[in-house]
């Protein structure tokens, strides 16, 4: 498979998420395709670069194809890929493929189904924390690769947000049992 360069980061964050559906993620070996992601860009009012950049979002406003990383609730982290400036891609699940021995110390005993579904488990499994902030994508412990062909996709509105809710940018693998949650209109 080919692995994914910063060029690919470096269009609209629509595009890129719906192309990282079937793409393979993993952090120093471990994770699996990812199934499920949210596109966000700074005209979103869901989006952490919404108001402009600040010291937390400043990721978001750096070069394409770099991690963003932050805490919510102030316990879980969640895992983003900067595309074009203000604009990401939030990693929700994956079918966790490779290091599930690794995965299941980080998480527990588990089913497949349950250790990378939502981005807060999908972090803990891959041992994804601030250090990563900023890194780029195409370098260790980082390594993306192209999906082998087209992923049959379905579209639908965010979780877990207030604002832009309605805005059908989160993309799924239809049919896949390792989404954080089914979507409903696929």
């Amino acid at each position: 498979m080919q692995q994914l360069n910063r060029a690919f980061f470096d269009r609209n964050a629509v595009e890129v998420a719906r192309d990282l559906i079937g793409a393979f993620l993993l952090v120093d070996g471990v994770g699996g395709p990812m199934v499920e992601v949210e596109a966000y860009d700074q005209a979103d009012p869901a989006s952490h670069s919404f108001r402009g950049p600040t010291l937390r979002n400043a990721a978001m406003f750096g070069p394409p194809g770099h991690a963003y990383v932050y805490k919510i609730y102030g316990i879980h982290w969640c895992l983003n890929f900067v595309c074009q400036p203000g604009s990401a891609v939030l990693v929700r699940a994956l079918e966790p493929t490779h290091g599930l021995s690794v995965m299941r110390e980080r998480r527990g005993d588990m089913l497949e189904r349950q250790l990378c579904s939502g981005p807060g488990k999908l972090c803990q499994a891959l041992g994804v924390d601030i250090r990563h902030n900023t890194l780029p994508l195409d370098q260790s412990p980082f390594r993306l690769e192209a999906t082998d062909g087209r992923s049959d996709i379905a579209a639908g509105p965010r979780i877990g947000i207030t604002k832009g809710a309605e805005t059908p940018w989160r993309f799924v693998l239809r049919g896949s049992p390792f989404l954080s949650k089914p979507l409903t209109n696929s």
